[in-house]
């Protein structure tokens, strides 16, 4: 079993009067962390629920202090699953941890955002919230020879769990099929009672050829002949559900810096892959680079994420062509970072010298990698 990094910091949230939650795709292995977290509390006395169960989500959506009460009553923790399926879910666990400020609460849901503020608007103060993606680099435990044999199946085939244990390319590319059409569009169309999966397909294939180039809003409504706010709101709805996450332009308003666009990436690339239903091997590929820079840049921000260091992230670019594929600013010391898949030197662009000089510039290869990505100090 491969330990996930956060959940020693799950664990020590997990304080009376509190609700922690964790989001994440679904098959990103939150059941499975949850589970280990829960035998970890095998002294104390655990509940666990599954907000899809009909039963369940009945009951957490009463709005009954004494129906809550009774659920959880001779219990120290609870573990709700699942918890996007239940109504006014955040309303609910305010009225449980009123009614019970000794317990303390575990919640999983699989789209961010709706639920994030479901939850943390009536538990201001009171809730923390973690994000799971797929196995981070840095969680893998590879030595530097494990680390170059594992790589180009991972810029292939990506780090969901299932995936990235399996054994047989086969299997690898069967579980991604499902992943695809049973899990990621169910969130995708469930979420704002969205029925047009064809639209969703194509607009996420649009997006996998344009790794490493800004988006036109205008461009793809074109393509798809349909207006910029639909595009905007199926985008919006993509990251809410883990699909993509976006970068925008940085500048401090210097002349020719673009920031109109934004960049989009995908959280896993296998996801990216069997939506163009493309598993060639690198040397047969075209696109190698963007797949290592969709790699890069995915796992240095879920680096990023699970150590709190608080960081934001951008991409830069001139109108005269020239461009950084990173920008991280971590309490105000700026970063850069190019992203090339071959070995070879790579100049820092003279018009972000000339602007930025206080910034370190760095390019990661397939040599240099480890230390870019790993999780531990």
């Amino acid at each position: 079993m491969i330990n996930r990094y956060i959940t020693e910091s799950i664990l020590e949230s997990l304080v009376p009067g509190r609700v922690t939650a964790l989001f994440g795709a679904r098959r990103t292995g939150k059941t499975t962390l949850i589970n280990s977290i829960a035998e970890r509390l095998s002294e104390k006395r655990v509940l666990k629920l599954n907000g899809e169960d009909l039963t369940v989500a009945e009951i957490l959506a009463s709005g009954r202090q004494e129906i809550l009460e009774n659920l959880t009553k001779g219990y120290d923790y609870v573990i709700i699953d699942e918890a996007q399926s239940i109504s006014g879910i955040g309303k609910n666990l305010k009225l449980l941890i009123d009614t019970r400020p000794d317990l303390s609460i575990l919640a999983t849901g699989s789209a961010s955002f709706d639920l994030r503020n479901q939850i943390g608007e009536p538990l201001t103060g009171r809730s923390v919230f973690f994000m799971l993606y797929p196995f981070a680099y840095g969680e893998l435990g590879l030595d530097y020879l494990q680390s170059q044999k594992s790589l180009s199946e991972m810029l292939i085939f990506g780090a969901y769990p299932q995936v990235f244990l399996s054994t047989t390319t086969k299997e690898k590319r069967l579980l991604l099929e499902n992943i695809k059409n049973g899990y990621l569009l169910k969130d995708i169309l469930i979420l704002d009672n969205l029925k047009d999966s064809l639209f969703v397909m194509n607009l996420l294939r649009l997006v996998a050829f344009q790794i490493g180039n800004e988006v036109s809003f205008n461009e793809l409504a074109g393509q798809l002949g349909t207006t910029v706010k639909t595009v905007q709101r199926y985008l919006e709805i993509l990251e809410k559900t883990f699909v993509l996450f976006r970068l925008n332009g940085f500048s401090r308003n210097h002349r020719k810096e673009i920031t109109k666009s934004p960049r989009y990436y995908f959280w896993d690339n296998g996801i990216r892959n069997v939506i163009i239903n493309n598993f060639s091997p690198l040397e047969q590929r075209d696109d190698a680079g963007k797949l290592w820079e969709n790699y890069c840049v995915a796992e240095r921000v879920k680096k990023q994420v699970y150590r709190q260091t608080f960081s934001d992230f951008y991409f830069w670019r001139t109108y005269d062509q020239q461009e950084i594929d990173l920008i991280e600013i971590t309490d105000g010391k700026m970063s850069a970072f190019e992203f090339k898949w071959g070995v070879k030197k790579v100049r820092i662009p003279k018009a972000f010298q000339d602007h930025y000089s206080d910034a370190d510039f760095q390019v990661i290869n397939r040599e240099n990698f480890i230390d870019f990505l790993q999780l531990a100090d």
